[in-house]
């Protein structure tokens, strides 16, 4: 496509560094559940909360970071964050105990919230508004390409049986960092990566502006109740896979199953997109919510392989179709000298990452892991929520015209 010959180097130096950093994370936190549960011997119920942690701590600190890098600039912002995050991987390789691993899970959260709301604010300075879906999309495929890889590899490499991996990723961001700072250096003329006007609006004017939007407080809430039921798949489905009796290696099927959900978003995410296009980015979330929700019901009463992918491929249709559309949908609504305060403010989502994870490791405890379909049945009733509050917002957008794509807004 033309679009890609003319795409500023730090698109792809964004797009090629999610990749290769998607595929280090997913071959090392995805089962840091299963080492905490299997190897160190930790409850469902505490390992639930060290993954909620990184959500947890996220909550805030997204919209803060987002905050900074609309009034000092991405560039600092994305610096200051990625060669810390590179310190806390280097953390979870260390540590030895639940403390440990809470902290480290904790700052896990916070350079995540800070670095990608900034590098997606970033991605639309640098496009056209006619061009931001498609620019969207491809990181959004180049992270499932990483996770393809990287479950395989973490399995191969003992994920869930010793912390080494992590090591292997925080080598893999240095390099990261690295590239950013040769490609900021290069390119720092042809692009404008410094503070917008914003730099005249304080942080507590940028709570008022955004709490005081009532579509994107809504939206919020009822993303958070979508993320409730998405976090499962690499919280609770693994605790759930790895101890259950009804098959001998969990592990290993959890490892396929992430591999699987990551090949079917890439098959699949452009003709949705296509069809996606037609209609408003919410309408797209609203039906992935229904999916993802109606699929967990498909988690609880899986009892062979055959079901289980069935169900995985279901459940990534409902994945493609809410996060395909999210940072459009959050581009649309937000004013433009505040998008990196917007897209931090989906940070608050994460709140659906520690809700999720916090109850679904509760339920395994109170009911154990030969009654899957009480423990998802719960998780399903508490995601479908949202469908009728993401609803009432579109409605509401009817009525003022916002969150739908419009080629020519600046």
């Amino acid at each position: 496509m033309f679009i890609f010959k003319k795409l500023h180097p730090l698109i792809w130096n964004i797009i090629i560094g999610t990749m290769f950093g998607r595929m280090a994370t997913s071959m090392s936190i995805p089962f840091l559940a299963i080492y905490l549960t299997k190897i160190k011997g930790i409850s469902s119920s505490e390992t639930g909360m060290v993954i909620a942690v990184s959500a947890f701590i996220g909550i805030g600190t997204s919209f803060f970071g987002g905050y900074l890098s609309d009034r000092f600039g991405r560039k600092i912002v994305l610096y200051f964050s990625i060669f810390l995050w590179v310190g806390v991987f280097i953390g979870f390789g260390a540590v030895n105990s639940v403390c440990g691993f809470f902290i480290a899970n904790a700052m896990n959260g916070f350079c995540r919230s800070v670095f990608e709301p900034t590098s997606r604010a970033l991605l639309a300075d640098l496009t056209e508004p006619k061009n931001r879906l498609v620019i969207f999309n491809l990181r959004y495929t180049a992270i499932n390409v990483g996770v393809i890889f990287g479950p395989i590899l973490g399995y191969y490499l003992g994920s869930s049986k010793s912390t080494f991996p992590f090591f292997i990723a925080a080598g893999v961001y240095m390099l990261y960092g690295i590239s950013l700072v040769i490609t900021f250096n290069k390119f720092h003329m042809s692009v404008n990566t410094e503070p917008t006007r914003v730099e005249r609006v304080t942080l507590k004017q940028a709570f008022s502006i955004t709490r005081t939007d009532k579509i994107l407080s809504w939206s919020l809430i009822g993303l958070i109740l979508a993320t409730s039921g998405y976090s499962q798949f690499s919280s609770t489905l693994p605790q759930f896979l790895s101890n259950t009796t009804h098959f001998t290696n969990g592990a290993q099927l959890f490892s396929i199953l992430l591999a699987l959900n990551a090949a079917v978003v890439i098959l699949v995410q452009y003709p949705f997109l296509k069809i996606g296009k037609k209609y408003s980015p919410l309408l797209s979330i609203i039906i992935g919510n229904m999916i993802c929700s109606l699929s967990l019901i498909g988690f609880g009463i899986a009892g062979t392989i055959p079901i289980w992918i069935i169900m995985v491929v279901v459940f990534t249709f409902g994945e493609v179709l809410m996060f395909s559309m999210t940072d459009m949908f959050m581009d649309s609504i937000a004013k433009s000298d505040l998008r990196g305060t917007y897209f931090g403010a989906m940070g608050f989502t994460q709140i659906g990452s520690v809700i999720g994870p916090s109850l679904g490791g509760f339920l395994l405890d109170q009911f154990g892991y030969n009654h899957p379909f009480l423990v998802f049945g719960t998780l399903c009733i508490l995601s479908s929520l949202g469908v009728p509050i993401l609803l009432g917002v579109k409605w509401k957008l009817k009525e003022d015209g916002r969150g739908y794509i419009n080629e020519n807004r600046k």
